[in-house]
């Protein structure tokens, strides 16, 4: 058996090559303190597998995957099988286990049951990116009382994230109540002239209460990033 010559170099690695589709940021944690996220939407099941796969190397990288399709959630899962999988929230984690909490507490209000989805995706977002969160759903302003029977779990908070369709009016209700800033969180539901989501938008525009900020349509990515970012630090 022919022994390797010492001076003869050995050939390099194979080096992977890079994603022709995707340049992944994956020092954007240490760069500005919270990951980078995949969103899944318009994306192909190959090329969300083939992020999932990249991101395998990099456990020490929390990686979430939003507005993910069944055919996403299943692309990912062949190559991250024990990623958490909220079908409801159309979200994957990975890895699944949430770092542990630092900060405030974030809360996190569905007006409806119909909601939820957005709601749930809201919260995630906040506990994978190193918050408490609490879940409180169907709330919604047709029954104050419902709401008002939170209150104490509400003036706990640091930030509220509060998800609505319809009208759009219970982040007025809850900033009017507590003294934590208001994430106004406005989902597509609602008959027509609810316009997808466009008139409780305008309306969590034009709140009365002071310190309410609104995201996009639907965005509980970036309604439950900007509560994390804002109950950093605080006391647990």
């Amino acid at each position: 058996m022919n022994k390797p010559d010492p001076h003869v170099a050995e050939p390099n690695p194979p080096v992977t090559d890079p994603l022709p589709y995707a340049d992944l940021d994956l020092e954007r944690a240490a760069r500005r303190g919270y990951p980078e996220a995949v969103f899944c939407a318009g994306k192909t099941p190959a090329q969300v597998a083939g992020i999932a796969a990249t991101v395998r190397s990099r456990p020490d990288v929390i990686t979430l995957f939003t507005r993910a399709a069944p055919e996403h959630a299943a692309a990912v899962l062949g190559e991250l099988p024990d990623a958490l999988h909220d079908a409801g929230a159309g979200l994957l984690a990975w890895p699944p286990v949430p770092p542990p909490a630092t900060g405030g507490l974030v809360v996190i209000a569905a007006a409806g049951t119909s909601d939820l989805p957005v709601a749930r995706e809201a919260e995630l977002t906040a506990r994978f990116l190193g918050r408490r969160t609490e879940l409180i759903a169907d709330v919604g302003v047709a029954g104050l009382h419902r709401i008002l029977g939170h209150l104490d779990l509400l003036r706990r908070a640091r930030v509220v994230v509060v998800a609505a369709g319809m009208d759009g009016a219970l982040p007025s209700v809850v900033a009017g109540l507590i003294a934590a800033p208001v994430v106004a969180l406005p989902t597509s539901v609602g008959y027509g002239a609810a316009f997808g989501g466009l008139a409780p938008l305008l309306s969590m525009l034009n709140a009365c209460a002071p310190g309410v900020a609104v995201v996009n349509i639907d965005n509980g990515y970036g309604a439950g990033h900007l509560a994390a970012q804002i109950a950093a630090g605080a006391p647990a």
